[in-house]
């Protein structure tokens, strides 16, 4: 099980998408079709073999619209799990009585998807996705490795959850995905594979309940924040802002 893709709500997608190129020094996004059926338009970005996604209303009444609303302003939207058996995540799900609001076996069986009801798990969209090889990635598009750019950044490599109670936020996603909850410090942590994690922690923004910062591996993070600051992107407090989440750079 490891963290494949997160996904990011804007309002305006071009600004997102332009603040992403320049500071993750990405040049590639694909455009998913596929989301036109939630009322929506995104961007993937190949991030090496991790994905970040920002995805923006294109109508009225859509989920992330009212996230949009609900948080004021743009914010964390989805975390994506990529996991070796669906048959199994299904089960724990269905064990956990978590509500899926969206599931789909695709191409055979070879390409399949679980999202989690936000309410039932706190924090995010959780998905469960299952591809087959195990380096496939559908939703980045069919050319997504002829555009994969690591002389910046390397791979996503953490997502971080607050709320209210941030150890009963971690056990009952421990719970869905078969995972041990570790303290650490002041925040809870999941351990997932290929060296990623999941982190819960004490809302304190005033923003409430939601994904709040993710991590990306960088070669340089000083030159990252760098042009970040450049573009107004770095918060009072020092922390690196994308389509409104905060952003922590790793050292790749």
């Amino acid at each position: 099980m490891r963290l494949r893709q997160i996904a990011l709500v804007a309002k305006d997608l071009a600004d997102a998408e332009a603040d992403i190129r320049a500071v993750l020094g990405l040049d590639y996004a694909y455009d998913d079709p596929g989301v036109g059926k939630f009322g929506l338009k995104n961007a993937v970005f190949p991030v090496g073999e991790t994905f970040l996604e920002v995805v923006s209303p294109s109508q009225d009444g859509t989920t992330a619209g009212r996230l949009l609303d609900k948080r004021g302003g743009d914010g964390g939207y989805m975390v994506i799990l990529q996991v070796r058996d669906i048959g199994e995540a299904r089960a724990r799900v269905a064990d956990a009585k978590v509500r899926v609001v969206e599931q789909a076996d695709l191409q055979g069986g070879t390409v399949a998807m679980s999202h989690l009801h936000p309410r039932d798990v706190g924090g995010a969209i959780l998905s469960l996705d299952f591809m087959h090889p195990w380096e496939r990635w559908e939703w980045g598009g069919p050319v997504w490795r002829e555009h994969v750019r690591t002389d910046t950044s390397t791979g996503l490599v953490g997502a971080e959850l607050q709320g209210d109670d941030p150890y009963a936020m971690a056990r009952r996603w421990g719970e869905v995905l078969g995972r041990e909850v570790e303290p650490a410090g002041e925040f809870w942590r999941i351990s997932l594979d290929e060296g990623g994690e999941l982190r819960f922690i004490k809302a304190s923004d005033g923003r409430g309940e939601g994904l709040g910062r993710f991590d990306v591996a960088v070669r340089d993070p000083a030159a990252v924040h760098a042009v970040a600051k450049d573009r107004g992107l770095v918060a009072p407090d020092g922390d690196v802002l994308l389509a409104g989440t905060r952003v922590r750079l790793v050292q790749a």
